[in-house]
């Protein structure tokens, strides 16, 4: 997703962008926020239990036949709805979009960003295999900046994620998230560096 060059170049954009402000910015990145597991595998087991129900009424084969039929479908959907792809394009958008909300949520709190001085932590978070960018932004800097300003960051990261150029979406979000915070959380006497300039890869 992400090489060794561009994760250096990003970590450097974090550095840069902290240097104007008391704020903190940690980017983490995962090819997937969840696994889905169930949702392939109900979907598969329900169109097996279909099977039968044609072959009752339209053929003459016997119990066992119909089993056998039924437990190769089975297996075939299962192989089928096994391939990355497919078993990604069943779940529904709108869970995939929450799951990754929720992976975004727990990342946050994972890496300390709640607990910085001045509650000025922000997260650029993003999962590759769901197209989904998010930015949390910790309560000393949310409101000063508005939802706004955030949103145009992850338009514009989410469509260099659908032209497959991740990484210049991310420099790009952490140098205007840097600017942002430059503007509402300046750099204090006391400032330092709390939390890690790397890239986290999941």
């Amino acid at each position: 997703m992400i090489s060794e060059h561009d994760r250096t170049r990003i970590s450097q954009a974090i550095h840069d962008a902290e240097k104007t402000t008391a704020g903190e910015i940690v980017v983490v990145v995962t090819r997937q926020a969840n696994a889905y597991l169930a949702i392939p595998a109900l979907l598969g087991l329900f169109v097996a239990l279909l099977v039968p129900w044609p072959l009752i009424w339209f053929t003459e084969l016997g119990p066992s036949r119909i089993f056998l039929i039924q437990l190769v479908v089975a297996c075939g959907l299962n192989l089928v709805f096994g391939w990355p792809r497919v078993h990604l394009a069943l779940v529904p958008g709108s869970i995939k979009r929450a799951r990754a909300h929720e992976a975004a949520v727990r990342e946050f709190a994972s890496h300390g960003l709640s607990r910085t001085q001045g509650r000025t932590g922000v997260l650029i978070y993003v999962a590759a295999a769901e197209r989904y960018a998010e930015i949390i932004a910790d309560i000393g800097i949310a409101d000063r900046a508005g939802p706004a300003a955030w949103q145009e960051i992850i338009a514009d990261l989410v469509e260099a994620m659908r032209r497959e150029k991740p990484a210049d979406g991310l420099l790009r979000a952490v140098h205007r998230a840097g600017v942002i915070l430059a503007e509402h959380a300046p750099p204090g006497a006391q400032d330092r560096n709390e939390l890690p300039n790397k890239v986290v890869i999941l």
